[in-house]
């Protein structure tokens, strides 16, 4: 852990280029940033936060404990922000993070970044229309878990992460097969049987993680009409 200087970041959020020098100055005074292994937990569900989290780099699982199981309830990739939510709104986690890959985050002061939304409008707004963006994707993401079979849910998924999180129709899937069936919330092997059949129908391409989309519009297909 150590502390990080915000001023000369080459991966400030967008929302940052509306703070002024000296706010800038006063959120690097106010964070630290923090590097995590793979299956590394960043925060903890249930647990008290004061923290503001930006991930900075790498890939990160949000998962929420239920009844029997766990469930993940999103892939974020970097940069993003993490649990603003939950945060500001209950200082108690809903859900736990983890990351997948190697991953940095940055933990700022919750007052500082609430001293900085009430005193710049344009950074406000902006996260703001940050908080919408994912709301809007949890919502198409929700059509996609309710309302379809499990072979669009899968196609839906592959979909979702070639364009949003590894944008290449080529990929090394750091998701386990365990972690794609607690996503689609279905079994490991009906995921790998799954998997199997894409790429003997040549929709797909597997090489052991490598996964390479070969059809990208039968996929959509699928995903739409599954």
């Amino acid at each position: 852990m150590k502390e990080f200087k915000c001023t000369n970041c080459k991966v400030k959020s967008t929302a940052t280029r509306f703070l002024t020098d000296d706010q800038i100055i006063e959120l690097g005074s106010n964070c630290v940033e923090v590097h995590f292994d793979p299956g590394e937990i960043i925060f903890k569900q249930n647990a008290l936060s004061s923290n503001i989290i930006y991930l900075k780099s790498g890939l990160v699982k949000l998962f929420m404990k239920g009844p029997s199981k766990d469930q993940i309830l999103k892939i974020v990739r970097a940069p993003a922000y993490l649990g603003i939510p939950t945060t500001v709104g209950d200082k108690v986690n809903h859900y736990s993070a983890m990351a997948i890959n190697n991953a940095a985050a940055c933990f700022i002061d919750l007052e500082t970044f609430r001293n900085m939304i009430f005193s710049n409008g344009s950074f406000a707004l902006e996260i703001i229309l940050t908080l919408c963006k994912y709301e809007l994707q949890q919502f198409h993401r929700c059509i996609n878990l309710t309302q379809k079979q499990l072979n669009g849910k899968l196609a839906g998924t592959l979909l979702d992460l070639s364009g949003n999180i590894y944008n290449s129709l080529s990929f090394r899937l750091d998701l386990s097969r365990n972690d794609l069936a607690e996503m689609l919330g279905t079994s490991r092997e009906s995921i790998s049987r799954l998997l199997n059949e894409f790429a003997e129908e040549e929709i797909i391409k597997l090489s052991g993680k490598e996964i390479t989309i070969l059809d990208e519009k039968r996929l959509k297909r699928i995903s739409q009409i599954g």
